[in-house]
């Protein structure tokens, strides 16, 4: 095996070790979800299935996929595959998308869904895509203008609010 190009420095977790805790995330997600889904009735009652029937059983599914995934990434460690998972700079680039994005769900809540979206989509426009200004805000007042008239005119399904919304009247 060769080391990583020039430049690059490799991550220290191997791509089985990725693959095992993924897996192991999906059987605890898919248990949690099936348990939950007994607390609130999984069964079969007089006038059809209960509120958890259909989550209880894509839980148990989903924990049986994550069982397979961690099955799998067993057996590729014993079959010697150490491969890297990525290298630092990848893992960084990664970051880059990544950590907007959390902020991007938090902003939804402190300031509604539509500028955080105008601000969201700006910030990448602007950063990860060089676009000039002017097509930049064009887009991103566009987009969630158009998500707008779509949710809430059109399917009138209202999305979270923030103040600047509210105050506007949306």
């Amino acid at each position: 095996m060769s080391g990583p190009p020039e430049g690059e420095t490799p991550s220290s977790l191997r791509s089985w070790q990725v693959e095992f805790l993924t897996a192991l995330f999906f059987v605890a997600v898919g248990l949690v979800v099936a348990i939950d889904s007994r607390r609130i009735g999984a069964g079969w009652a007089d006038d059809g299935p209960q509120a958890g029937y259909f989550p209880f059983y894509i839980g148990l599914a989903l924990a049986a996929a994550g069982v397979l995934g961690l099955i799998d990434a067993l057996r590729t460690r014993h079959r010697g595959a150490n491969e890297r998972f990525a290298t630092r700079e990848q893992l960084a680039r990664v970051g880059q998308v990544f950590w907007p994005t959390c902020v991007y769900v938090a902003a939804i809540y402190l300031i509604g869904i539509y500028v955080a979206s105008a601000l969201f989509i700006a910030w990448f426009m602007r950063r990860h895509g060089s676009f000039g200004w002017t097509r930049t805000l064009l887009v991103a007042l566009g987009v969630p203008l158009a998500l707008f008239m779509l949710f809430e005119r059109w399917f009138l399904v209202p999305l979270p609010k923030g103040p600047l919304e509210r105050l506007l009247g949306f």
